[in-house]
């Protein structure tokens, strides 16, 4: 009896949603194989301008290039670049450095304290008038950052602490880090770019 009244109630309930739609239709969504957009269009999936291409000649391009290679040149025989700074890869981390900066490496690096060593992965080095950025690292005839090793050390002790109340739990673990310290020497350019 149970399974006709359940049956009888959903022939009343399909002939409601025939007669009557429970949703408005401006909120229906219609899918239509003929806009192929899954997605409703937004400012966020196309931009509110029109879309421009602006195709460059490759002339023009070769050019442009040509002339900014030729400006950076001058400013590199002149020496008037002012300071330079680079970015540079060491220990797992980038640093931006300039001349007589000092770095705070966390690890040791096979150098003793005396010591001067080469940076070679360089990432990007620059000036007030330009950058030059590598893709991903400047070649190492281009640019060359020497460095110092200052000091060899440990970190100051750091304790980390473990202790849940009503448990007789604690657990305590002393952490000490290597530390290197090292000064940038100088940062220098090739005498022209390729």
């Amino acid at each position: 009896m149970a399974l006709s009244r359940g049956a009888g109630l959903w022939r009343t309930y399909s002939r409601l949603l025939s007669i009557k739609p429970l949703l408005s239709p401006p909120a229906v969504r219609t899918q239509s194989s003929v806009s192929g957009d899954l997605l409703p269009r937004t400012s966020l999936s196309s931009p509110p301008w029109s879309e421009q291409t602006v195709l460059v000649p490759e002339e023009e391009e070769r050019s442009r290039h040509a002339a900014v290679v030729s400006t950076v040149n001058q400013r590199i025989h002149r020496q008037d670049f002012g300071r330079l700074f680079a970015v540079v890869y060491i220990a797992g981390r980038q640093w931006k450095v300039t001349d007589e900066d000092l770095i705070l490496l966390e690890n040791h690096i096979e150098a003793e304290c005396g010591d001067k060593i080469r940076m070679e992965k360089v990432l990007l080095v620059g000036a007030e008038e330009f950058t030059l950025i590598g893709r991903p690292l400047l070649g190492k005839d281009l640019v060359r950052v020497e460095a110092t090793v200052i000091e060899k050390t440990d970190s100051c002790p750091r304790i980390h602490m473990k202790f849940w109340k009503r448990h007789r739990f604690q657990r305590k673990k002393i952490i000490i880090q290597p530390q290197t310290v090292l000064r940038i020497n100088s940062i220098e350019l090739a005498p022209s770019l390729t």
